[in-house]
């Protein structure tokens, strides 16, 4: 698979797709929606927007965000990378579970959670970043 000159168009395979090569950072976000006992980062990449989601301890979705999402639970779909921390994650459907640093979770709408133990959770979002705590 070959490149065409510097746009970064890849040649071959099933078509042609553009790239570029970016270098972003958490400590320079484009964006940062503060809410009771957390934050977002949130960083725009090529077409995507990522999050990174740190909540301290005695944050609740259902106590911190809710005010601001103003529906029963949280609605927003999330694939995540937990960094640190632990966080207790309610699925609207009963099921209930805790991830840890090192887990990956995919959540789909329709839940609750909240940070065990007194260390922040920080969780990187690759899917539910976009709208998380907009008002």
């Amino acid at each position: 698979m070959g490149t065409s000159g510097k746009t970064g168009w890849k040649t071959g395979g099933k078509g042609a797709t553009m790239q570029r090569t970016e270098h972003r950072a958490f400590g320079s976000p484009d964006e940062v929606r503060e809410f009771p006992k957390g934050h977002a980062e949130i960083l725009q990449v090529g077409d995507a927007e990522i999050g990174r989601l740190v909540f301290e301890p005695g944050w609740r979705w259902s106590e911190s965000v809710k005010p601001i999402a103003e529906t029963a639970s949280c609605e927003a779909p999330h694939f995540q990378y937990h960094v640190a921390g632990e966080l207790a994650i309610a699925m609207d459907d009963g099921t209930e579970f805790v991830a840890r640093p090192g887990d990956v979770t995919s959540l789909p709408s329709g839940h609750d959670a909240w940070v065990v133990g007194d260390e922040p959770v920080v969780v990187v979002d690759w899917f539910g970043a976009s709208e998380y705590a907009k008002g």
